[in-house]
């Protein structure tokens, strides 16, 4: 658990510090040097622009982990207060919310997608924004399962009987337990959300280039997996391992914070 959980933290930080990190500019191009094999000067090659190929993986992480980090917040903070006003008030606001949820979630991802990208052109906000909303319902569901177990728990039947208000009884005794499945179920989200955003860019839905994103990379790299198949197979690998990094950490906090007597 913990080198995975180092593995994910490691990630995370060469995003964030790539500037300082990455040997050269993502999109500074070398038409005199493109497929070159690994060298001193290319610790693992350049592409056919010429582009270092480790550069690039390390910028395209901060694209990726961006919009996997912000859009599962955008989904758990709107998903979670509607899941515990859903799970908490029940009646005709749980049926409002459970309704709308189940229309969002009948309505084909892909084709969103590709909608508003379309409509508001390509960047990284609007994946984001795409995703998050995508990632609502979920996140809407697994509040209000735990909010459901837990509305008539002692403590919060205690909580009613000394005259706690609604807000109160949500803020002070619900919302701190629920919180731990959804942090748990967080980082699964953020796995999801990279590879969803890979499969984005993969189609050319995702960041317009110059930027670099894993998905989009491995799309470019396809077109020369005859002569260099490590333009698709280096960012596919990193984005593999990043992706298991979050999910066995993610997975190991929710069996941890289960909320159900036999998972305890």
């Amino acid at each position: 658990m913990k080198k995975w959980i180092a593995a994910a933290s490691l990630i995370v930080l060469v995003a964030i510090f790539a500037g300082m990190i990455a040997p050269y500019p993502f999109a500074q191009q070398n038409l005199g040097a493109t497929l070159q094999p690994p060298s001193p000067a290319h610790r693992l090659g350049t592409d056919d622009l010429g582009q270092d190929i480790l550069a690039r993986l390390i910028y395209g992480g901060r694209i990726s982990l961006t919009v996997g980090l912000l859009a599962p917040t955008m989904s758990v903070i709107f998903g979670g207060a509607l899941g515990m006003l859903a799970g908490y008030y029940r009646g005709r606001l749980e049926t409002f919310v459970v309704g709308g949820v189940d229309v969002l979630l009948a309505f084909p991802p892909l084709v969103f997608a590709i909608a508003v990208t379309t409509y508001l052109g390509q960047s990284a906000l609007n994946i984001t924004l795409v995703i998050g909303i995508l990632g609502i319902p979920a996140f809407t569901r697994v509040a209000r399962a735990v909010t459901l177990s837990l509305s008539e728990r002692e403590f919060v039947t205690a909580a009613r009987a000394l005259g706690a208000t609604d807000s109160r009884i949500l803020l002070r005794e619900l919302l701190p337990n629920v919180a731990l499945p959804l942090a748990a179920f967080f980082l699964l989200g953020v796995a999801v959300t990279i590879v969803v955003e890979g499969a984005l860019s993969f189609l050319g839905l995702g960041v317009p280039p110059p930027a670099p994103s894993w998905g989009s990379m491995i799309g470019e790299g396809r077109e020369s997996l005859d002569i260099a198949p490590r333009l698709a197979f280096l960012p596919a690998i990193v984005m593999f391992l990043t992706v298991l990094s979050f999910n066995i950490v993610g997975d190991t906090m929710r069996a941890l914070t289960d909320p159900r007597p036999g998972a305890l």
